[in-house]
């Protein structure tokens, strides 16, 4: 069957189960905007005001930029604290959205940063889903639990911009209108070293994490999967961890976000409607997947055509973190899904489970031992009702996060006894 009547079949089911958005209330602003009158050379102390954000400075292929977008105007969005702040950069690397000035990377610092500063510290990447931006996605109404100990966790963390729809890869095609989009280098060459030369980091792979939600926990899987010798621990959280054959839906999950379902996907998904409302509050745009591009954008063709190998879809299949469990060896793995209350209720999730218990079953038939919950409905899970959504997100961080310490702390213990 032709790739368009396939695409005609299947999307208008699948476009309403992507992610939802989260237009939010809380995050900072970047130290331009905020004035910021502090100064940090490298690993070494605090600004000469640590009442105020640091002066980062420019490297790595990223230049700072003021930031201009709609948060700046809402009282929904906190001004900057000197551990809590948005900086706002540009890369060759991946193309601004439209009518925005660059990306944002949130960052988090632990709250006695300034009081120690001989102390060194490990750092989380933290990846967001789709579609997202850093300023707002992890929004104390939403993420209380997070932000209630993101300051206290002994850990930096770092949230990158991942764009509406990069699934933090190097895409295939880099002629669409949508321009540069090269996620990979942006995540691992720019912005790793840009936080390792501007704050005071413990800069290898033991005290280097990264996790993702949704789209981010593929993003997470992803990057770890290619980059082992950065990562010592790597958590998925509801992430589409499975992209081979096996999972199907979940490729066309991703070619909804590339094509835009002809227009209807920002409505079906979020309810949002182009034009009147907007799926961040720190964005200016309406629909955040825009603009469409092909479906072989990212891996080149989804679909397996061709039953005997070499498959059209190759590049899918090894981009897929299922099918490359070894590359995990000697790395924690962190899995958190639920059910979504089964195929009736919230199907997005009903999805991520299955594709979570591929990965953890490849994992364990690698040799491997990852740390997996399956919350099911959401029963004794926090606030979690089972769904795709930040009830059950909110209370998979307060786990992951003082696992990841307790992990940090061990090595540095040894390091320190070695």
């Amino acid at each position: 069957m032709p790739q368009r009547s396939i695409r005609r079949l299947l999307l208008p089911a699948l476009a309403s189960l992507l992610f939802a958005a989260f237009a939010g209330s809380a995050a900072s602003a970047d130290p331009a905007a905020a004035g910021a009158g502090g100064s940090l050379t490298p690993g070494a102390g605090a600004p000469a005001d640590p009442s105020t954000p640091p002066v980062l400075s420019d490297g790595f292929g990223l230049t700072q930029v003021t930031r201009s977008d709609p948060s700046l105007n809402s009282p929904y969005i906190p001004a900057a604290t000197a551990t809590d702040f948005t900086i706002t950069v540009t890369t060759p690397e991946v193309a601004n959205d439209p009518s925005s000035v660059g990306h944002h990377i949130r960052i988090v610092l632990p709250a006695d940063y300034y009081s120690s500063p001989g102390k060194r510290y490990p750092v989380l990447y933290l990846l967001h889903g789709s579609p997202g931006d850093p300023c707002d996605y992890f929004n104390s109404s939403l993420f209380p639990q997070f932000n209630a100990v993101k300051n206290t966790s002994g850990m930096i963390t770092v949230i990158p911009d991942g764009g509406a729809r990069s699934w933090y890869s190097n895409w295939r095609d880099q002629s669409t209108q949508a321009g540069s989009q090269n996620w990979e280098n942006f995540e691992i060459d720019q912005v790793i070293p840009f936080i390792d030369a501007n704050l005071r980091t413990v800069a290898d792979r033991q005290h280097r994490a990264i996790a993702g939600i949704s789209m981010g926990g593929f993003g997470a899987l992803h990057l770890a999967q290619l980059h082992p010798d950065l990562f010592g621990q790597v958590a998925s959280l509801s992430g589409d961890d499975d992209l081979s054959r096996n999972e199907m839906v979940l490729r066309e999950v991703v070619v909804a976000s590339l094509i835009d379902g002809y227009g209807a996907l920002p409505v079906l998904t979020s309810g949002i409607v182009p034009g009147v409302s907007t799926w961040s509050a720190c964005h200016p745009t309406n629909d955040p997947y825009q603009p469409a591009v092909s479906s072989d954008a990212l891996f080149g063709s989804p679909y397996p055509l061709s039953i005997t190998p070499p498959y059209n879809d190759s590049l899918w299949n090894a981009a897929d973190p299922t099918e490359h469990a070894s590359a995990f060896a000697g790395m924690g793995v962190s899995l958190y899904v639920g059910n979504g209350n089964g195929p009736s209720g919230d199907v997005r999730e009903w999805w991520m489970e299955s594709s979570s218990q591929h990965l953890a079953a490849a994992l364990t038939s690698a040799g491997q031992t990852p740390y997996f919950v399956d919350y099911g409905g959401g029963a004794g899970w926090g606030r979690c009702d089972g769904g795709h959504d930040s009830t059950c997100w909110d209370q998979d961080l307060a786990d992951l996060l003082p696992r990841l310490q307790r992990t940090f702390d061990a090595t540095s213990a040894t390091h320190r006894s070695g």
